[in-house]
């Protein structure tokens, strides 16, 4: 397996220090609008000839394509922010390679009801294309880190492992970490948790199809485990409520994230000044007007979350909450994995949310060389079998849980 790995950011970095352990790939190019960063990346992994870095600009599909070809690559591994779904999704399938990301093509919210009615649903985009990669025998395989990723393989060991019907699949993500000296300080790309926290929610039922609400709604308390304890999670906008119900028969699917009242409270004044805003705006500089994003510049003024690995502590926890039956009996368990800082900085320099994110692609990529999981179209994580990948992330070095409700 050749791949090539587009983002060298924080999840894209410690894609590399995972892979590096592995003998499963020939190759891996690390690639980046910032030469200095891809380089980097590789240079921290010593003499791995199996790594070399490239410049390239993910919006650039024709630059992409050729990159995959002069490369010889067979996977595209997208680590970049969710603007640049399309474009690496399109050009993987014009180089004729396989496509994996961690996240999928935006959403646009309804027009005239946005707290009600969906309008363009995350995965949209990609999924309209599904027949094309069907009848060409190539394979996109979407939505495949953590949130989503590993918490829809956790949906789909439920149902073929622990559930005879199911009621209610509710992905509840929640941390207790701490930045040191820091009081505003996001643990992973404020863009994309703008993006997901601020548009509607989803929520899926059975009969009704799927259907919006208002940022942070629903709140409930959630205990998480190994010391996590009690967080308030609310809806948030999320790709499992789109991806679950398209492969696993439940009633109801929703994601709720843990995200605290003084960040719920920061995104909404965010919000209110229109700093959330991806258009450019004009603004007046030494050399002349400019035109920037706002949400761009909010991420520029914080810190890169990939650099706070040495100043945070505690522990974080994705995870997918089942409620169903079991041999006519009622059942609930919690399927998680939690992946704690000081460990995470010990064994591989990468802080905990990062790191926890990049360890699914590089497991799933495993599996796609080792032909255990394979299938054509656009397909998400709950369309393979779950035991191979639980197994395999075991063997990683950092095991699942299950807790009975």
């Amino acid at each position: 397996m050749r791949v090539l790995l587009v983002g060298a950011g924080g999840v894209g970095t410690a894609i590399t220090r995972i892979a590096a352990r592995r003998p499963f790939f020939d190759a891996m190019v690390v690639a980046d609008h910032d030469p200095a960063r891809a380089g980097a990346a590789v240079a921290a992994l010593g003499e791995d000839a199996r790594f070399l870095a490239e410049r390239v600009d993910a919006a650039d599909e024709a630059a992409v394509r050729d990159l995959l070809v002069r490369h010889r690559c067979d996977v595209l591994l997208n680590a970049t922010d969710p603007r640049f779904v399309m474009p690496l999704f399109r050009a993987a399938r014009a180089a004729g390679a396989t496509y994996l990301d961690m996240a999928m093509s935006l959403s646009r919210p309804h027009p005239e009801r946005p707290y009600e009615e969906c309008g363009v649903r995350l995965g949209d985009e990609q999924f309209a294309a599904a027949a094309d990669w069907e009848r060409a025998g190539a394979l996109a395989l979407v939505g495949m880190g953590v949130e989503p990723g590993l918490s829809d393989v956790f949906a789909r060991y439920a149902a073929d492992e622990l559930f005879d019907e199911i009621e209610e699949i509710g992905v509840r993500d929640g941390a207790n970490l701490t930045v040191d000296g820091l009081d505003f300080a996001p643990s992973f790309s404020i863009w994309t948790t703008i993006e997901e926290c601020l548009n509607p929610p989803v929520v899926y039922e059975a009969g009704r199809g799927w259907f919006t609400t208002e940022p942070f709604s629903e709140p409930e308390v959630f205990d998480f485990p190994e010391g996590i304890g009690p967080v308030e999670c609310v809806n948030v906008e999320h790709e499992e409520v789109l991806l679950v119900p398209r492969w696993i028969d439940a009633r109801r699917v929703t994601f709720k994230y843990g995200l605290g009242a003084e960040f719920v409270e920061t995104l909404r004044t965010l919000h209110r000044l229109g700093l959330d805003r991806t258009e450019p705006v004009e603004v007046p500089g030494a050399a002349g007007p400019a035109t920037v994003s706002p949400r761009d510049v909010v991420a520029a003024c914080l810190p890169d979350p990939a650099t706070l690995g040495e100043r945070m502590h505690g522990k974080t926890c994705a995870g997918t909450w089942v409620r169903g039956t079991r041999d006519g009996a009622p059942r609930e368990v919690y399927l998680y994995h939690v992946v704690d800082n000081q460990w995470s900085m010990a064994e591989y320099g990468c802080q905990a949310v990062v790191w926890q994110t990049a360890v699914n692609p590089v497991v799933a990529l495993e599996l796609l060389a080792g032909g255990t999981w394979s299938g054509t179209g656009v397909l998400g994580p709950e369309a393979f079998p779950a035991r191979p990948f639980l197994d395999l992330l075991t063997a990683y070095g950092t095991p699942w849980g299950l807790r009975e409700q």
